[in-house]
């Protein structure tokens, strides 16, 4: 009688990292993907472009209103001064990343402490918060800061600062509700019977599980905020010693009918690279979602 045949076992499948998961769900939405790999480059633009190209964005080069393609020597023309508008664009790609970078980042600080807070605490905690949440969010927010930039003076940091302490009410409201939703589950409530601290239930147990919604309102918010810059540049609101994109549309702005160029080369820049950051932001969504990464 012949003995029976063992199959071997299967070994279990090793549980793959979270990361490992959304990055190979953010590598199946292409338009993201490419969206990133151009990112990549404008940021590589703007921080060795200007030490490539090697030439001033102040200087005056040559005639003023230069076409792109009558002077080989400057690919995209000049701007009213004659400046070069390569160089311009260049070196303004470094400063809108930036204020785009800082203004988020003061928006992120504001929003997820405001929204922490309320969400953990409750009670006449959470009501003050949203109450002053809500006074912002109804504040007209082009004209809050320009008032802010008028009274404080049109320098970089006072630009970055009007923009980040008008746009932080959306991540406050994501936090708040994030932290309702988590503060609730098993977890937590094992940590706080463990005896562990608000300040660490909030943010080494829970903030850190709150993340994927705030990261993905983070990308979104670095294009909002090139945007605005754009705004107040356009409206004469800016450093006038500063190149940025949106300060070289403010100051072609009254030549657009005459040498439209010089006003839709910056456009297309910042056009392009806010697109970049929102089909990035969109595939970061599509990633960090449990419930589409589980289809």
């Amino acid at each position: 009688m012949s003995e029976p045949v063992t199959l071997p076992e299967e070994a279990p499948e090793q549980a793959r990292h979270p990361f490992t998961e959304a990055w190979e769900m953010f590598r199946r939405n292409h338009a993201a993907l490419v969206a990133l790999v151009l990112l990549v480059l404008i940021c590589v633009l703007a921080l060795i472009g200007p030490a490539l190209y090697g030439r001033d964005p102040y200087d005056m080069v040559w005639a003023p209103f230069t076409r792109p393609g009558e002077n080989w020597d400057f690919i995209l023309g000049t701007d009213y001064l004659g400046r070069d508008l390569l160089a311009m664009i260049i070196s303004g790609a470094r400063v809108s990343i930036i204020i785009g970078l800082s203004a988020a980042f003061v928006s992120i600080f504001i929003g997820v402490t405001v929204g922490a807070l309320a969400g953990f605490y409750r009670g006449w905690v959470e009501e003050a918060l949203m109450r002053f949440t809500e006074f912002f969010q109804v504040l007209p927010t082009l004209l809050f800061s320009m008032v802010i930039v008028a009274l404080f003076g049109a320098s970089l940091p006072m630009i970055t600062f009007a923009i980040g302490v008008v746009s932080w009410t959306a991540v406050a409201r994501i936090t708040r509700a994030e932290f309702l939703r988590i503060r609730e589950l098993e977890y937590v409530t094992a940590s706080r019977a463990s005896g562990a601290r608000n300040a660490k239930l909030m943010f080494r147990v829970i903030l850190p599980n709150a993340l994927p919604p705030i990261i993905v309102q983070s990308a979104l918010m670095v294009g909002s905020a090139i945007l605005f810059e754009a705004g107040l540049s356009f409206l004469g609101l800016t450093d006038p010693n500063v190149v940025s994109w949106g300060q070289i549309i403010g100051s072609n702005r009254t030549y657009f009918l005459d040498a439209s160029f010089t006003v839709t080369i910056p456009g297309v820049a910042i056009f392009v690279t806010v697109l970049c950051i929102s089909l990035v932001g969109d595939g970061l969504n599509d990633a960090l979602n449990p419930k589409l990464r589980a289809r």
